[in-house]
Order: C-alpha cells, then sequence, then structure tokens
C-alpha cells in the first residue's frame, strides 16, 4: 500500500509539473523589412524576431559589403494565453530592430539571419532589395507597430501592441525636432556629425531667414575646439545665440537616436535676389573623456535660400532693411519751453527686423528751431529666433523766437513679410510753444532795442556870443624849452634795438616756417604710408572680405588725416563730408571719398562681392589720394 500511495504522488507531481510549464512550441525565427525598395540616402529597418527561443540561443545578424549598420536594439515581450479549462500557454517573443542603409544602387540581397541554441541552427530567409539613387517616398508609419506573425493568432483582446509605446515615443522624439525629410545621415560620420538648419528657404529680400548650426552625436563629447561659419556672401549676419556651455536634448533621426547641441544660431538678412548659396561650416570636436579623447573633424551640410524681390510698388527711396514689422513713436522732453532752452526730440523706430542697419526717418522742424545733428543708439531684445529691438535718434533742437510751433508728423514706409504688402508706420504731429526769456526777449539777437542817448561833452559847441557882443582877439604868446639831443628823445631806443629785433623776427620766422615745412614732411611721409596700405591691401583682394574692405578703409582714412591735418577716425560720414568741404575740396572728389567709405562698410557687412567690385574699389581707392594738390 505504501508502494501504490507513492506512485500516485509522484505521478500528480509530475501532473502538476507539466500544467506548471509552459507549453513549448516550435521556435519560430525569421526576419523582415519595412519596405523593398529604397534609396542610396534612405534608412530602412531589418527587423528579426525570434519566437520561443532557447535559453542560449545566439543570433548572428547578416552583415553584408552592401548594407550599413547604422543602429540596433532589443526588445522582449512575453503573452499568456488563458484556454477554457487548459494549462496557460506562456509564449515569448525576442526582437531585433537594426537601422541600415544601402552603399550602392541595383538589386541587392540580405543574406539570412542565423540562430543557435540547444544544440540547433536555424537561418531565417534572405530579402531581396531594390535600390536607386538619392530618396525614395517614406514607409508608411504603421508598419513599424504591426505585431509579429507568430502573436497575431492570439485572443490579446483589449491588450495594445506591445511595441506601440515604443513607437509612439519615437514618432513624439521625431516631430520635436527637425523633419525626418530634412535630415540626412552622412556615410562614414553616422556616430558624430553637424547638421545646419533654416528656419525657412523661401524670404524676401532683407527678411530675416535663421541659420542653426547642431552637433548630433552618439558619443560622448568632450569639447568643441573651434566652429568655422559659413560664409555668408549676399547675407547681412547678426548673432542671435552663441551657448558657452553644450546643452544636449534627444532627438530621434529616421528611427536612430541622437543627442542635439545647439553651436551657433544666426539671422541673415539677404541683400539680393535670387538663389543664395550657404557654404558648410567646419568644426573640430573632442569625444571621450581624459586620456582616452580623440580630435575630429565634422563639416556640415550646405543650404540655399531662395530670396524673392519686393514687388512692385514701393514707396519712394526705400531701403532693404526697411523689411519686417516696425513701429515709429517721436517723443519730446517738454512741450513749453522757455526762448533760448533747449529741447530734446527723441526719434523711437521699434520691432522686429534689421535693427542694425535699418534708419528711422529725419526729423523735420520749423525754421524757428535750429536742429543739432543726432545721436543714435540702439538696443536689441533677447530672443530665441528673432532679430528685435529699437533704435533711437536723440536731437537737441533750440528755438530761436518765441511763438507756437508744430513739429510734423514722420512717416516711415516698410514691407511686413508676413502680410506680402507695403505699410507706413506714422508719428502724431507735436505742438511746442516757445516763450519768452526772463529777460524779456522775443527773439535771440533782436535788433529792436533802443540804446539809451549818451551826451559827449566834447562835442558840444559852446556859444561864443555874450552879453556885450563877440569877444575881443587876443594873441598869447608861448616859450618853449631848447630842443633835446636826438640821443635823448623817445624814438632814439627803438629805432636803435629795431634791426635786432628784426633779425629775432627773421629767425623766429625762419623757425616756425622750419616746423611747418617739418610737420608738412611728416604729413607727406603718412601720405605715402597710406599708398603704400592701400597696395597691400590689394594683396587681399581673393582673401577674406572683412581683411581686405578693412585694409581698404583704413588706407583711405590715414590718407585724409595726413592731408586735412586731422584726427577722421570716428567722424560720420557727413561730418567727415564737412571736414573736407571745409579744407575746400570740391564736391565730385568728396562725392567719391564717401562712395568707397560706404562700399568698404557694405563689403565688411554684407561680404559677397565678386573680384571686380574689389578691382573697382580699389581703383575708386587710388583716384581719391591721386592728384590732391591740383
Amino acid at each position: 500500500m505504501r508502494r501504490i500511495g507513492s506512485g500516485r504522488a509522484a505521478l500528480a507531481a509530475l501532473s502538476l509539473l507539466l500544467v506548471a510549464m509552459p507549453a513549448w512550441a516550435e521556435v519560430e525565427f525569421y526576419q523582415t523589412v519595412d519596405r523593398t525598395e529604397v534609396g542610396t540616402e534612405d534608412v530602412f529597418q531589418l527587423t528579426v524576431v525570434i519566437v520561443d527561443p532557447p535559453n542560449d540561443a545566439q543570433v548572428r545578424f547578416p552583415a553584408p559589403d552592401d548594407f550599413e549598420v547604422l543602429s540596433s536594439s532589443q526588445s522582449t515581450q512575453r503573452s499568456i494565453e488563458m484556454s477554457g479549462g487548459g494549462p496557460p500557454v506562456i509564449q515569448t517573443v525576442r526582437k531585433h530592430v537594426l537601422m541600415m542603409r544601402a552603399k550602392r544602387v541595383g538589386t541587392l540581397t540580405l543574406p539570412p539571419a542565423v540562430l543557435t541554441g540547444g544544440g540547433r541552427t536555424w537561418r531565417t530567409e534572405s530579402v531581396k532589395m531594390t535600390v536607386t539613387r538619392g530618396r525614395t517616398a517614406p514607409p508608411p508609419r504603421s508598419s513599424r507597430s504591426q505585431l509579429p506573425d507568430a502573436l497575431r493568432n492570439f485572443p490579446f483582446g483589449s491588450m495594445q501592441d506591445p511595441f506601440a509605446e515604443e513607437e509612439a515615443e519615437e514618432q513624439q522624439e521625431d516631430s520635436q525636432g527637425v523633419p525626418r525629410e530634412d535630415l540626412r545621415i552622412p556615410r562614414g560620420d553616422s556616430d558624430l556629425f553637424l547638421r545646419a538648419t533654416l528656419d525657412k528657404d523661401q524670404v524676401y529680400v532683407g527678411e530675416q531667414v535663421t541659420l542653426s548650426l547642431f552637433i548630433y552625436s552618439r558619443v560622448d563629447l568632450s569639447s568643441v575646439d573651434s566652429v568655422s561659419m559659413p560664409k555668408l556672401e549676399g547675407f547681412w549676419s547678426e548673432d542671435v545665440e552663441s551657448p558657452t556651455q553644450l546643452t544636449g536634448e534627444t532627438r530621434v533621426v529616421n528611427g536612430v537616436p541622437y543627442r542635439t547641441y545647439l553651436l551657433r544660431r544666426r539671422a541673415l538678412f539677404p541683400m539680393r535676389s535670387g538663389r543664395l548659396s550657404i557654404t558648410p561650416a567646419e568644426a573640430d570636436i573632442t569625444t571621450g573623456m581624459l586620456f582616452v579623447g580623440h580630435r575630429v573633424h565634422r563639416v556640415s551640410n550646405d543650404l540655399d535660400v531662395q530670396v524673392r524681390p519686393l514687388p512692385p510698388g514701393a514707396p519712394k527711396g526705400m531701403s532693404n532693411a526697411q523689411v519686417g514689422d516696425w513701429k515709429l513713436s517721436l517723443e519730446t522732453s517738454q512741450q513749453k519751453v522757455e526762448l533760448g532752452q533747449p529741447v530734446t526730440v527723441t526719434v523711437v523706430l521699434e520691432g522686429s527686423g534689421n535693427v542694425k542697419n535699418v534708419t528711422p526717418p529725419r526729423l523735420e522742424t520749423p525754421s524757428a528751431f535750429k536742429v543739432y545733428d543726432p545721436k543714435t543708439t540702439d538696443k536689441l531684445t533677447p530672443g530665441k529666433w528673432r532679430i528685435q529691438g529699437r533704435r533711437t535718434q536723440e536731437y537737441l533742437v533750440m528755438p530761436q523766437r518765441t511763438g507756437t510751433f508744430t513739429l510734423p508728423s514722420l512717416e516711415f514706409p516698410y514691407f511686413d513679410p508676413k502680410a506680402g504688402r507695403y505699410t507706413v508706420a506714422r508719428t502724431e504731429p507735436v505742438e511746442i510753444v516757445v516763450e519768452p526769456g526772463a529777460g524779456g526777449a522775443s527773439a535771440m539777437g533782436s535788433q529792436g532795442t533802443t540804446s539809451t542817448p549818451l551826451t559827449d561833452a566834447a562835442s558840444e559847441q559852446k556859444n561864443v556870443l555874450t552879453a556885450g557882443g563877440l569877444r575881443p582877439l587876443r594873441y598869447q604868446a608861448r616859450f618853449e624849452a631848447p630842443a633835446s639831443a636826438v640821443w635823448q628823445r623817445s624814438f632814439y631806443v627803438p629805432a636803435v634795438l629795431a634791426p635786432m629785433g628784426l633779425f629775432l623776427a627773421l629767425g623766429l620766422g625762419g623757425f616756425v616756417r622750419g616746423k611747418l615745412s617739418g610737420q608738412d614732411a611728416g604729413n607727406r611721409k603718412r601720405a605715402r604710408a597710406a599708398r603704400k596700405q592701400l597696395a597691400e591691401a590689394e594683396k587681399l583682394r581673393a582673401g577674406s572680405s572683412s581683411a581686405f574692405y578693412g585694409e581698404v578703409e583704413k588706407a583711405v582714412l590715414n590718407f585724409l588725416e595726413a592731408r586735412l591735418h586731422v584726427p577722421v577716425g570716428g567722424l560720420t560720414r557727413d561730418a567727415l563730408d564737412a571736414k573736407l568741404a571745409e579744407a575746400g575740396v570740391d564736391a565730385t572728389r568728396r562725392e567719391r571719398v564717401r562712395f568707397v567709405l560706404e562700399s568698404c562698410d557694405t563689403g565688411r557687412f554684407a561680404p559677397g562681392a565678386e573680384q571686380a567690385a574689389r578691382e573697382r574699389i580699389l581703383d575708386d581707392a587710388a583716384a581719391v589720394m591721386e592728384g590732391w594738390d591740383k
């Protein structure tokens, strides 16, 4: 009886063990791709699925010469099927996802993947791929979230797709970054590359387009040693953001996760219409940490911007800088002032656009006011993407007579790229009352003041008549002392000293003339140095725009200082023109000087001039220095 009982207990334990064990099914092993027609610039997905893998399963993925693997990931899912009255069925699905890209065009073959485990070997089917040059349409997003074939027959009911959460996260990360079709992972640099992007690729002349330069990395970064921004020929550029520390954020590019770091962000204002090219940026980046760091050089992609000309109907005299969204205002320090007291009039132009290159309208005043040159200040408002701020011009206005006067309304025409039309910003007229000062004068320098008559006693005629008639004529004698000797007279000493004084005067005159001639010689030497500096600038005409135009401008200014005998480096163009006019320089030469200096400003801050333009600037600068004494 004891033996029978022991056998039944063993059978019951064996039955419970079989019930508790999962129902092992045959191992399923296969591979699929999200599409079979791709381009050489496309990234496609290879999915290798193992259903109920052995405990010691090892997978060897296909590694053909015609494809490269950009990234790989693995996930495992378990499912339990409860059938009525039967034991539960537990199934394990292991999924390997490889992001790949073809290296050449043609009909290519992905070899089978190999699975070994439990003393057995399994192979998948090979996959035929058709590869064309360039890019093809992206695959449907839903294809990645489908269940493996081995799980489609199980009654999950309301159970969600086990890979749906992963797919949703990737879609969310893709939506936060640059659109998938805008990013192409460069070959050979897939772990670390530079990417330049624009917020828009079609703009009007003078409209801002924002250039951003990012690092995309799947390795640890130590430092960025140097960054060379693109050559921006045909653009006026302003710095928007230049982080001093690298701050990364996660972004998924074609299914591959990267950490992205912003290097530079610049605002570009195109100065001419047509298709403008932006050359690639370059950077030296150190990866790794401490003694295992590795320095690499990366080059970004190039970009194109289609610049449309401003539509017809532009107001007269409108420049390319008058594009954006602007607001104009006029303020006065006081509207009631005494004669002889100044008034500060402030013209403020604020908004978004090329703040540092826009010019507010000039203040117009009645003839009763004397207006001095304005003081211009700029204030930029920090922004992540747009250049915005204000340009202020302060005028000092001096009233010349009493009365009530009106400062007329100012107008600033501009083009609004959002609305696609021209708009005019206006100010309201401002009334200023000028009252008499403390002295009661109604005008400075008035000629209506009557002076008090003065009596000149010496000019009065005396009455020569008396009560008795005419006075009698009388002759009165006068005695004089003997004449003194010549050497005793007052003019003798000056006459004797005059030759010596004349000699000293001549010597002093020669000394002064020598000094002046020395100054002239020094000025001539400075003029020759300026011409030599212009010759040195000619050697830079094939190099950097800023270096070339800066050297030409310094040569011209040094020459003018030598000729005018006054420093001109800090003068405005109008003040310099006034100095030249005072020195008797003719209008034609003054216009040529202004043209050369303004061309140098344009060349430095908006590079892109052709070689012929640089030749013309050199010729004009040389013409400014020629024939000065004629």
